[in-house]
């Protein structure tokens, strides 16, 4: 107890006040008879034999000047060894005790309740010196006479029985009461004369360890956790009775003994490296969660331990908790699979989310599962689900055919390939459990070497190769959409993995219901994207001709968005006089409504072709039936479009666009001096877009069309494509333009694999759009053609001349057969040109599969067939021309036209 002032020097003369008033004591003692030593009673005080009552001892000290009464002058006491005697300097000594910490005084009193001895202790307690106490009575130290009472019966009560034990209050020195736990027992010396040991202790200390030490029973006898104590040598000095039951051992066998010798071997070298490392770092370890080592009670513990020092900082050991937590983990445990599973349902949503193909999301599906879900697994789809068909109708049975298009394993081998063959063909008896699967739309958890043998039909390759992979267990879920099963979803587990249960099961069949949607949903894809293509390719050229004096290669490829297919198109037509009108356009949007406008429009641009209208003039005509054109009456056509006409006799190519990307155009270079061969390579040249006027889209208007004439090298390159190839999300059409002339310019083995270079060239992160390429390689017509040609002035005469010439000609080549028919044909034609025109007449001859026939004038205007009555001199040229020759025509050139017309050759099929 702390002191101040007077107080603590009380104390301090406490030991040398106590030896002074026992001597006094003995001085004021009659004296005592002589004993013999052996005479003192065994178990007797340790006081003088001489010890007797003692003369009234002096007036007791009252309380310092400066002190009030009823007030202590030392600061209240704490508990021993707290906080509060650290911070005064009263920490327990090394090598301190329990006593150390709660101090007990000792006072000896005589019958009369005098004080005959005055302990040290007892000094610090109340602060009395013992020449104070020692001859006075004890009753003066308590505050009031109801104390008194107590205390007189209680010394009467030791007096009879031979102990007491109560509580009391005393007075200290500063006058302020002390409560005191108070034991007296009953003490007879040598001589037979009795004394009374009276020992104190300050109540609250007492009542702080009682508290204590029912704390730790609390703490470790009751406690629902297991706790144990362990000395430097990791040995078991204390275990309480949940430990031991939670270990399956006594607590005798703890006592003595490290973890590995009462745990089993697996599960006490992990406890026992955590016990050593905190023993050596001292760094406590908390809440590490463990398997039980006990296998009869299998579950999970939670352990904590923490180094434990005395007041003096030596390690005494280690103190350790166990807990069980098997709940709680399993509850953690259900929670985190909980989590897991919602993971997988969410990634597997979004990794099918954009998919549309229907042997991809069922691959992904097989993979999904793997191996968070089970070892192995197969997705069985309909045939008509992988093929886009139209669902069943009927009932499923064995002849349903059904294709395994998604598989996935936690190996590989031989036993794999068989049982999950990606592709297979499968097939089952109606009465296994795919069958009653397909069936009933009912999943079904089968486990067990019976049970699966009954997945398909007996003697199955596949139901042995399961067995050879160790699995045990299998999930038969059906996968559904409109309520229709669309096919099966088979997972199992093989080897020492557990075997499925309800909730594997029920969470497997929430898993196939999203992906019998996303099936479906790419089964109606399919469906669409093929109706979508196949209207787009009916609508497209069938055939492609390839005209004299021209090679042409295609590639059309479908854009990656589904069923919206684009309306982009190419065609190359024949015109007469062995010309070819090459064509590409692209309609704005996408769907099959734009398919079908494409299809109208190409049909449009083929019949005007037909009337051998120069390219601008065409352009016009097709933007003059736009809103015919158009997909519907709220919307209107928007298009682009180029033309171009090449003449292999004249090597005049004649382009116009409307709002279209122009073409490309490689010149060869010097060094090619060999004719234009079909099929034989490209050796490139300098390539270069054609600068043509850009016109407005077809359906904008507002912008003339307008045609520009090129005079075009043999073995010239054209190339004409759609935007889809040259465009991209983040670079301009100039970028993809020059690619395109890049690689154009390049050599190549043929026309065909420049498409094919061309095609290698797009970019990756192009938007999805139709693309069409259309390369044409122009000639001069075939090597050794023969061809005449003359001017003749528009006078009477002419007629009479192209006579002449053409009969030389014809004769001059072998064909003499045809001079009556021609001659004929050419003076009517010719006349009409001289009757109505004044500037000069061409007159062409061409000698190829047929004897093309041309004569030029520069009116503009195209004749008119009519029928003649029979008294009418004229009028019947025209009419002659239609009915003798293979075909004929007539086309714009210049400012003026051409009137041509075709006789087939002696001996020729097309005759």
């Amino acid at each position: 107890m702390s002191t101040t002032g007077n107080g603590g020097g009380a104390r301090r003369a406490g030991g040398a006040g106590g030896a002074a008033a026992r001597a006094r004591l003995r001085r004021a003692a009659p004296p005592a008879a002589p004993q013999p030593a052996s005479g003192r009673r065994r178990g007797g005080p340790d006081v003088p034999a001489a010890a007797r009552p003692v003369q009234p001892a002096p007036t007791l000290d009252v309380p310092e000047p400066g002190l009030q009464p009823g007030l202590r002058s030392r600061p209240g006491r704490p508990f021993p060894g707290g906080p509060a005697d650290a911070r005064q300097g009263l920490a327990a000594p090394p090598g301190g005790s329990l006593l150390d910490m709660l101090k007990v005084a000792i006072a000896i009193l005589d019958t009369a309740g005098r004080v005959v001895l005055w302990s040290p202790a007892a000094e610090e307690l109340l602060g009395w010196p013992s020449e104070l106490l020692v001859g006075r009575r004890i009753d003066e130290l308590i505050p009031d006479q109801e104390q008194v009472a107590r205390i007189r019966a209680a010394v009467q009560d030791t007096l009879r029985h031979g102990r007491w034990t109560g509580n009391a209050e005393l007075r200290d020195r500063d006058g302020v009461p002390v409560a005191v736990d108070a034991r007296i027992s009953l003490l007879v010396d040598g001589d037979g004369t009795p004394f009374l040991q009276v020992s104190l202790a300050e109540a609250a200390a007492v009542r702080a360890v009682e508290r204590d030490l029912a704390v730790r029973d609390a703490l470790f006898e009751q406690s629902p956790l297991g706790i144990a104590i362990l000395d430097t040598d990791l040995r078991y000095t204390a275990v309480n009775r949940t430990l031991a039951e939670m270990n399956g051992v006594a607590l005798e066998d703890h006592v003595g003994r490290t973890t590995g010798e009462t745990l089993p071997e697996r599960a006490a070298d992990e406890i026992t490296a955590i016990q050593r490392q905190v023993l050596a770092t001292g760094e406590p370890v908390i809440d590490v969660t463990l398997a039980s080592p006990v296998t009869t009670r299998a579950g999970y513990r939670s352990i904590s331990y923490s180094r434990m020092t005395d007041r003096a900082g030596r390690v005494l050991g280690i103190s350790g908790t166990v807990m069980d937590v098997t709940e709680r983990y399993r509850a953690v445990a259900k929670v985190e699979h909980a989590r897991r599973r919602l993971s997988l349902l969410n990634e597997f949503g979004s990794r099918v989310g954009d998919l549309l193909d229907a042997a991809r999301i069922a691959q992904e599906l097989a993979s999904s599962v793997v191996p968070r879900l089970a070892d192995h697994s197969a997705v069985i789809l309909l045939q008509a689900v992988a093929h886009g068909d139209d669902l069943p109708r009927h009932g499923h049975d064995r002849r349903t055919s059904l294709l395994q298009l998604g598989t996935a394993s936690v190996q590989d081998g031989p036993e794999v390939e068989v049982m999950l063959r990606r592709g297979a063909r499968i097939t089952f008896a109606e009465d296994s459990a795919c069958g009653r699967v397909l069936r009933t739309g009912v999943p079904e958890l089968l486990s067990g070497a019976d049970q699966l043998d009954d997945v398909t039909y007996p003697g199955d390759p596949k139901t042995q190769a399961a067995h050879d992979l160790g699995v045990h267990s299998m999930l038969v879920v059906p996968l559904r959409a409109r309520g229709i099963v669309i096919g099966l979803l088979l997972v199992s587990r093989a080897g020492y993995r557990e075997g499925f249960d309800r909730d594997d099961l029920a969470f497997t069949v929430e898993l196939a219901d999203r992906a019998g949607s996303s099936l479906d949903n790419a089964r109606l894809y399919a469906r669409e994207r093929t109706a979508a293509l196949t209207l787009q390719r009916t609508l497209l050229p069938q055939q492609v001709p390839q005209p004299t004096g021209v090679e042409v290669a295609y590639r059309y490829v479908p854009g990656s968005s589904g069923t919206e297919v684009g309306g982009d198109w190419f065609d190359v037509i024949p015109l007469p006089g062995d010309r070819t009108a090459l064509v590409v356009g692209d309609v704005m949007g996408h769907g099959l409504r734009a398919a079908a406008t494409m299809g109208r429009l190409r049909t449009a641009v083929r019949v005007l072709a037909a009337l051998d209208l120069p390219p601008d003039v065409l352009l016009r005509h097709v933007h003059e039936l736009a809103d015919d054109l158009a997909q519907g009456p709220d919307e209107a056509l928007l298009a682009t479009c180029v033309y171009a006409v090449f003449d292999p006799g004249t090597a005049m190519l004649t382009v116009a666009k409307a709002g279209h990307i122009p073409p490309v155009l490689v010149v060869p270079g010097e060094e090619a001096t060999e004719p234009t061969r079909t099929g034989g390579p490209l050796l490139g040249g300098a390539g270069r877009i054609l600068d043509l006027p850009s016109g407005a889209p077809l359906g904008v208007g507002g912008v003339p069309f307008e045609s520009v004439e090129l005079k075009i090298p043999e073995g010239s390159l054209l190339a004409l494509c759609t935007d889809g190839l040259v465009e991209s999300r983040d670079k301009d059409l100039d970028v993809g333009l020059g690619r395109l002339v890049t690689v154009l310019q390049g050599q190549h083995a043929s026309i065909q694999a420049a498409c094919e270079a061309v095609l290698d060239t797009m970019e990756q992160g192009r938007e999805p759009d139709d693309v069409a390429l259309l390369l044409a390689r122009l000639g001069h017509g075939q090597a050794g053609t023969p061809t005449a040609g003359w001017t003749l002035p528009a006078e009477p005469t002419a007629v009479s001349r192209a006579r002449r010439l053409v009969r030389a000609a014809l004769t001059e080549w072998g064909v003499e057969e045809l001079t009556d028919t021609a001659e004929l044909l050419v003076s009517e034609l010719v006349t009409n040109a001289v009757r109505y025109a004044s500037a000069p007449i061409g007159v062409r001859l061409t000698l190829g599969e047929t004897l093309l026939v041309e004569i030029s004038d520069p009116l503009p205007d195209p004749p008119r067939e009519r029928h003649a009555a029979e008294a009418d001199e004229g009028g019947r040229g025209l009419e002659l021309v239609h009915r003798l020759a293979l075909h004929w025509g007539a086309r714009a050139e210049g400012i003026g036209k051409v009137v041509w017309f075709e006789l087939a050759l002696p001996g020729n099929e097309r005759a």
